[in-house]
């Protein structure tokens, strides 16, 4: 019995991992070696619109919301230092453009509860996101191959992301892009 089941099962593994690799290396939109010199037209927002986090008070929103918007998305957490110190330039830069249609989102790699903490002791004029697991994955479909923190990824008003930052980012770095985004 043992000899007609293990052949069976040692052709099962093989396809699941037959299928794997077809998946991640050919089929995979947002796949690290077809993202060759930080291609970011490669790079798909259509999980990002289809999630949902809880803000800082435990309320689930969806990020759709923020669709037809130019989004500099940042990728944080309440325990990286250069996370913290890029905070209140993002702040400043989220009061400066949102009349112009821009908005500046942080997403956390922590606990909710972590989220809350954090915004009581350091202000933050954007909207802040608990998304412990979830966000690594978010930030990795979003071509954060590296695993880093902070990541930032700017997109603009019709989905497409336009530009990503690795480490600490400023606001004369941003700058630039996001002019280039609005309308003249």
């Amino acid at each position: 019995m043992l000899k007609t089941i293990l052949p069976k099962l040692a052709h099962l593994a093989i396809m699941f991992v037959l299928g794997f690799v077809i998946y991640y290396f050919w089929l995979n939109p947002n796949n690290v070696f077809k993202m060759a010199n930080n291609d970011e037209s490669k790079l798909s927002t259509q999980t990002l619109f289809t999630t949902n986090l809880p803000d800082e008070n435990g309320v689930s929103q969806a990020l759709s919301q923020y669709q037809g918007k130019i989004i500099v998305l940042n990728f944080w957490a309440t325990w990286c230092p250069p996370c913290r110190e890029e905070m209140p330039e993002l702040s400043e830069l989220h009061k400066e453009y949102q009349a112009k249609n821009v908005v500046v989102l942080g997403i956390a790699i922590d606990e909710q509860a972590q989220v809350k903490m954090f915004r009581k002791e350091m202000p933050v004029s954007y909207p802040l996101f608990a998304a412990e697991e979830e966000g690594m994955s978010l930030a990795s479909n979003l071509g954060n191959n590296k695993g880093v923190l902070p990541y930032t990824v700017i997109i603009d008003n019709k989905g497409k992301v336009i530009k990503t930052y690795f480490g600490r980012i400023n606001k004369p770095l941003l700058a630039p892009t996001l002019n280039s985004l609005l309308p003249h």
